[in-house]
């Protein structure tokens, strides 16, 4: 059985205070993926990833991004979009970062975001599974469904809404690299994290009102469409759980969202269709103890998978 997690943990630092240590300690997961680590080597907590080997790609945007991959064994490789990465044994306390070896070539209009920290990959050391973690952006609206006064950020003309959808045409040619490398490779491949995107209408709790909202424009469900088939990639807890509302993996800190669980599903596993044919559960760790580890929350599946 292989236990495998994502979390966007929004900040490790905050994570810890809010007992993400002792979940890390007790979930009994073989492998952990973060999303927006935010915080430079220097900066991270003490013992902050536990009984793990970690492989950490921090970005060089001060106080955003980063991604990790925790695993129980060192990895047998890693592969990230910019040239150095943490690779750090369980009790080393080295904060240097060593070259990571040449992964598949980057997409054109990735090189832009190879320092942002979103991307890190490893091929497992215990099964023949290629995990990675993912950061996508979170973009914005396009120009026309702007209105003043009734958005949180300032309109930009849809310069934010454009940037993410360049970033998801020149990943969406770099996720079928990446996944056809691993399958040479002799390894399935599993994508997971925060893609900022929800899928269907069983994946936002109000859809009716947020079909004109960033993360589930059409454009941006056409796009996961486009990622998902019985041959490439298949939505492991949608596999798991085809019919549930839910279950949602972020919710907003205001308000009564949380506890009416008025959430979004946009953390996921995507995964070749061998390995998603294996999962066996699919969990989302809503809180730890009643606290709450982020504004999202662990996605936890169980793979029936050699290893």
């Amino acid at each position: 059985m292989l236990r495998i997690a994502s979390l966007n943990i929004n900040g490790i630092r905050a994570g810890h205070r809010r007992g993400f240590d002792d979940w890390l300690a007790t979930r009994g997961c073989d492998v952990v993926t973060l999303q927006e680590v935010r915080a430079p080597l220097d900066k991270l907590p003490e013992n902050a990833f536990g009984d793990y080997h970690v492989t950490y790609d921090p970005g060089q945007l001060a106080g955003r991004n980063g991604v990790a991959v925790l695993t129980r064994e060192r990895p047998a490789a890693v592969r990230t979009w910019d040239a150095e990465v943490l690779v750090r044994a369980p009790g080393e306390d080295h904060l240097h970062t060593e070259p990571a070896p040449d992964g598949v070539p980057l997409a054109r209009g990735l090189a832009r975001h190879a320092h942002e920290g979103r991307y890190l990959e490893v091929d497992l050391a215990d099964a023949p599974v290629t995990v990675a973690s993912l950061y996508l952006p979170k973009g914005g609206l396009p120009a026309h469904l702007q209105r003043p006064g009734r958005m949180r950020e300032e309109p930009d003309g849809g310069v934010r809404y454009e940037w993410k959808m360049r970033f998801l045409a020149a990943f969406a040619r770099q996720l079928s690299r990446t996944r056809r490398a691993a399958a040479a490779r002799g390894r399935e491949f599993l994508l997971t994290g925060d893609l900022n995107l929800a899928h269907t209408r069983l994946d936002v709790a109000a859809w009716r009102r947020n079909q004109q909202s960033e993360g589930f424009l059409p454009e941006e469900r056409a796009w996961i469409d486009s990622q998902l088939s019985p041959r490439t990639l298949v939505d492991v807890v949608r596999r798991v759980h085809p019919e549930t509302e839910g279950p949602y993996t972020w919710w907003s800190w205001l308000g009564q969202a949380y506890a009416r669980d008025a959430g979004w599903r946009i953390d996921y596993h995507l995964a070749t269709p061998r390995l998603a044919r294996s999962a066996v559960a699919a969990e989302v760790d809503r809180d730890h103890r009643g606290e709450r580890l982020s504004d999202h929350a662990p996605v936890v599946v169980d793979y029936d998978f050699p290893g």
